[in-house]
């Protein structure tokens, strides 16, 4: 028997803490002609935005800067939230220091010392779900528009 159903608060305060406290994210992005691409990424929240890295001419970073929307997912299928969110692509040196910085001491790598090209990429979430069993399907919807609902 499933757990009860937590409240929608409870669902915004989980998501928070991994947004907070998970390294890693799966990013899902789409070439221009809709072929879907799934990768793991790490990255750093700041609070309203997502923050990842990979490479300029990677199949994601081609995707992103030619089609820049995304889908994330954070967690297990059996406590995921999800995130649909704008992309912003952004050159290695466009990004502020300090943001930088927290990137690096989050994820412990520094992609602007790679030795092939890197871009960043911040993603404003415009929706947001989270759930764990069929039982929180109702409720699922945390943001809409880039608002929080709850």
């Amino acid at each position: 028997m499933s757990p009860e159903p937590r409240p929608r608060a409870r669902r915004r305060h989980d998501t928070e803490q991994r947004l907070a406290h998970d390294d890693d994210v799966w990013l899902a992005s789409s070439s221009p002609d809709g072929v879907p691409w799934l990768v793991p990424l790490s990255f750093e929240w700041d609070g309203e935005t997502l923050l990842v890295a990979t490479l300029t001419d990677s199949r994601t970073g081609r995707n992103l800067a030619a089609n820049p929307t995304a889908r994330l997912g954070l967690g297990n299928t059996r406590d995921v939230s999800t995130i649909e969110g704008d992309v912003e692509v952004l050159e290695m040196d466009e990004l502020a220091a300090e943001r930088r910085q927290r990137f690096v001491e989050r994820t412990g790598w520094d992609p602007s010392t790679e030795a092939v090209a890197y871009r960043w990429f911040r993603v404003s979430p415009r929706r947001i779900q989270a759930w764990r069993e069929v039982n929180e399907m109702a409720g699922r919807e945390l943001m809409r528009d880039g608002r929080w609902l709850v």
